[in-house]
C-alpha cells in the first residue's frame, strides 16, 4: 500500500481517514435512506417510519450496552437473558396494575444491573472468558425468567404501555428515551476523566496498570452499564409489545454486535462511540425494514447481520498490518525526504 504522490490526493486521503466515525455510519444511513424508495416503494411512507423508529431506539439503547463492553476488549451473550428477565419482572411484577409499576420498573433495572455485575465479577476477579462468562449468566437468567413466568406471558400494565406507545411533539417517546441514553453515555466516556481512563484501559490495559489505573474497576463498570442499559431496552420493549414474549430478548444479540461492529468500535478493545452504534442500529433497522418489504424470509436479515459481523472480525484482524503498512510507507517518505535534501545540499555545497 503506497500514499498518494500528489499532494492534493495525499491531503484528501488524510481528510478521510480523519473523518469521525459517527459521521461515516451516519453518512451511510443517510445513504441507505435515500436509496430505499428505489428498492422497495412505500418503506419511507409515514407507517413504516412510525413502526421502524421506536424498534431502532430499542435497539440502540441496547447496543450502548454492548458497545461499553468490546470497548473493553469483551463480549456480552447475557443480552437475551437480561432482557428477556427485565421484561419478564416488569410484566409479572405489576401484574396488569399501574399501581406497582414504578416499583416494577425499578426491580427490573436493578436485576438487570446485578446480572451485569455477575458478568463483571466472573470476567474480572474470576478470570473467566467474557464468551464463557457471558455465555453462562445468559443461561441462569433463561432458566430463571422461565421459572418467574411459568412459561406463560403477562399483559403489562396499562400506563407503561400508554407511555411506551406515545409520542411528544410527533417523536416516538421510544426515541425521546434513547436519544439521552446515548448522550448522557457519550458525555460519561468523552468528556469526564474518568471516561477518558475507560478508554485508555480498553485500548491498552497494560500501559494502564502502569499509569496506576484499575483495569478490574473499568471492566466491571462496562458490564453493570450494559447491565443497566439491556435493562432499560428490555423494559422498554415489553411496554412496546404490550404482551412480550417470555424470551423476547432472544432475537437482539446478534443486531447489538452488529450495531456496534457499524459503529466502528474496536472489537479489540479502546476508542468508541456509542452515538455511531446508535447511527449503526438506524441503518440496521432500516437494512432490516427494506428486505421485508421485498418479500424476503427472516433468515435474510440474520445472514445479513452475521456478514457484517464477520466484516468487522476481518477488520479487526487486518487493522494491525494495515497500521504496519502505514508506519512503513510514512519511514520511506520521510527517508526518501532526507535523502532528497542531503543531495540538494551536496549539490549547492561549494568546492
Amino acid at each position: 500500500m503506497t500514499r498518494p504522490s500528489d499532494p492534493a490526493a495525499r491531503r484528501l486521503s488524510d481528510l478521510v481517514q480523519r473523518l469521525p466515525t459517527a459521521a461515516a455510519v451516519w453518512a451511510m444511513t443517510a445513504a441507505l435512506f435515500m436509496v430505499s424508495p428505489l428498492i422497495s416503494p412505500g418503506v419511507l411512507s409515514r407507517s413504516s417510519i412510525d413502526s421502524l423508529l421506536p424498534f431502532a431506539a430499542i435497539l440502540a439503547i441496547a447496543a450502548v450496552g454492548q458497545t461499553l463492553v468490546v470497548q473493553q476488549g469483551g463480549i456480552d451473550l447475557s443480552v437475551p437473558g437480561v432482557m428477556s428477565l427485565a421484561a419478564v419482572i416488569v410484566t409479572n411484577h405489576a401484574s396488569g396494575e399501574d399501581d406497582k409499576l414504578l416499583s416494577a420498573v425499578l426491580i427490573a433495572v436493578v436485576a438487570a444491573a446485578a446480572a451485569g455485575l455477575a458478568s463483571g465479577l466472573l470476567v474480572t476477579y474470576v478470570g473467566v472468558s467474557p464468551l464463557v462468562a457471558t455465555l453462562g449468566v445468559n443461561s441462569l437468567l433463561l432458566g430463571l425468567v422461565q421459572h418467574i413466568s411459568n412459561g406463560s406471558p403477562t399483559e403489562a400494565a396499562p400506563r407503561l404501555d400508554s407511555f411506551v406507545t406515545g409520542k411528544t411533539l410527533g417523536i416516538p417517546v421510544t426515541v425521546l428515551i434513547a436519544v439521552p441514553v446515548v448522550l448522557v453515555v457519550t458525555v460519561l466516556v468523552k468528556r469526564t476523566t474518568a471516561g477518558r481512563h475507560f478508554e485508555f484501559v480498553g485500548a491498552n490495559p497494560s500501559a494502564a496498570r502502569a499509569a496506576g489505573l484499575s483495569v478490574s474497576r473499568a471492566r466491571l463498570a462496562a458490564y453493570v452499564g450494559a447491565g443497566l442499559a439491556y435493562g432499560i431496552a428490555g423494559v422498554v420493549l415489553a411496554g412496546f409489545l404490550r404482551t412480550p414474549g417470555i424470551f423476547v430478548g432472544n432475537s437482539y444479540l446478534l443486531p447489538v454486535i452488529a450495531a456496534v461492529v457499524l459503529g466502528g468500535t474496536s472489537l479489540a478493545g479502546g476508542a468508541g462511540s456509542v452515538i455511531a452504534t446508535a447511527g449503526g442500529a438506524l441503518f440496521l433497522t432500516q437494512l432490516n425494514q427494506v428486505v421485508l418489504a421485498r418479500g424476503a424470509d427472516t433468515w435474510v436479515q440474520y445472514v445479513m447481520q452475521g456478514v457484517i459481523i464477520a466484516v468487522g472480525m476481518s477488520a479487526r484482524a487486518f487493522a494491525p498490518r494495515l497500521r504496519h503498512h502505514r508506519t512503513a510507507d510514512a519511514s520511506t517518505d520521510v527517508d526518501g525526504d532526507l535523502r532528497g535534501a542531503g543531495s540538494a545540499e551536496t549539490v549547492k555545497a561549494p568546492r
